[in-house]
């Protein structure tokens, strides 16, 4: 299969995920278990990086660390993005003592150990 094809299907399940997740988090009294299009996002993305690894172990050409490279290049920018627009946020609008959370939060995720400090926050 060729790995640039586009998935209609997949990316179809993609806006039924998305839907779910946006009308519970607009009005939890219209729809009960939006949560679970976070669940379907996590299918899909195991599906895929599922296929990517069998492609590579076939072709005899998979290198974990370039696996891994190729993946932080998709999430670091987007992660980055959230990370600084989240500290100006709160650097404007957030009284000081709440804004150190956010910055240990914002460290926390940089190094992807997030739900680590935010188990520790709780």
């Amino acid at each position: 299969m060729n790995e640039n094809k586009f998935r209609f299907d997949i990316n179809g399940l993609r806006a039924i995920a998305v839907l779910l997740v946006v009308i519970f988090h607009y009005d939890k009294n219209g729809i009960t278990g939006g949560f679970i299009g976070v669940d379907v996002f996590f299918v899909i993305s195991g599906y895929l990086m599922t296929g990517i690894i069998f492609r590579g172990l076939e072709s005899k050409s998979l290198s974990i660390f370039k696996f891994y490279v190729s993946r932080a290049k998709r999430i670091v920018p987007a992660l980055l993005t959230i990370v600084v627009f989240m500290l100006a946020y709160g650097y404007l609008f957030v009284e000081p003592m709440s804004y150190r959370l956010i910055g240990k939060h914002a460290l926390s995720s940089l190094i992807f150990i997030g739900s680590v400090a935010l188990k520790e926050s709780v």
